[in-house]
């Protein structure tokens, strides 16, 4: 078997509209793992908001997180690779939010911090599944291990709101706007430190498995994956991905709502 990796995306490649996983893909990954292939995960998602795709498809393995900010094994409780926020980029982006009116998101590896409620946290507890601390965040990058920060927007105001803050730290922090097919009008804008990617994630992971990057496929269907395809030996690109990572892919499958996952595994994998 040439691939020994087979890295996938989470929403809008995993997972549709509904939030669940379909049938076809369930057992495509099951018989790819049957073949002694290593199943991973590459997501904007943080690693709580895995954890139950991760038992419902019975990946025991690593995965990357945090859009690549962490590559880690839950099960193992292994991190094999961390990119966290400086302390004191933590402490301006806090200001800055403070200052202008912004609702900031924080995340260590096992919390989900914001200052109040809101329909994002709303959203954060009902579809993504994870629960959050409400703190003030004064003084909270000297406590915790920030891995990375969010912006949740949906009205102009708020994608204006985002748009400031992505440029007033465009030198010091990295950004990828990302969506989910359930809630197709509003972005999810994941705050890094400014080395993260998912393509040097996948580097990480493959140098850490002690497998050449020839040797990986990546599926995804977001801006923030095309990193993650240009690292792998095959890339592969969901049919309802845009243009722009269609473009660097090998090959482009079926889209999110006709198992595009399952597609691409039985044409190179099964």
């Amino acid at each position: 078997m040439k691939y020994k990796i087979l890295v996938v995306d989470v929403d809008g490649t995993l997972v549709g509209k509904d939030g669940s996983i379909s049938a076809e893909d369930r057992e495509a990954l099951a018989k790819t793992r049957q073949l002694g292939i290593q199943v991973s995960l590459s997501t904007g998602r943080v690693t709580q908001a895995c954890l139950g795709i991760i038992n419902q498809l019975s990946l025991d393995g690593y995965h990357i997180f945090f859009d690549g900010a962490l590559v880690s094994s839950p099960a193992q409780d292994n991190e094999v690779y961390v990119q966290p926020i400086s302390q004191k980029t933590v402490k301006q982006t806090v200001e800055f939010a403070h200052l202008n009116g912004i609702t900031l998101e924080l995340y260590s590896t096992t919390h989900y911090f914001i200052e109040r409620e809101t329909w994002a946290s709303d959203i954060r507890r009902q579809f993504f599944g994870i629960e959050p601390t409400v703190v003030d965040f004064t003084k909270l990058w000297n406590r915790e291990r920030i891995i990375k920060g969010g912006l949740t927007t949906s009205s102009p105001k708020e994608i204006a709101k985002a748009r400031s803050f992505c440029l007033h730290f465009d030198s010091s922090l990295h950004f990828t706007w990302t969506k989910t097919p359930a809630y197709p009008d509003i972005n999810f804008v994941n705050v890094l430190a400014s080395e993260v990617s998912k393509g040097k994630a996948l580097e990480a992971l493959a140098s850490h498995l002690g497998v050449s990057l020839d040797e990986v496929i990546a599926i995804g269907d977001g801006l923030n994956d095309i990193p993650l395809l240009t690292s792998a030996g095959l890339a592969i690109a969901m049919g309802n991905a845009p243009d722009e990572l269609k473009a660097i892919a090998n090959h482009v499958t079926l889209d999110i709502d006709h198992s595009g996952v399952a597609a691409a595994i039985k044409k190179f994998l099964l």
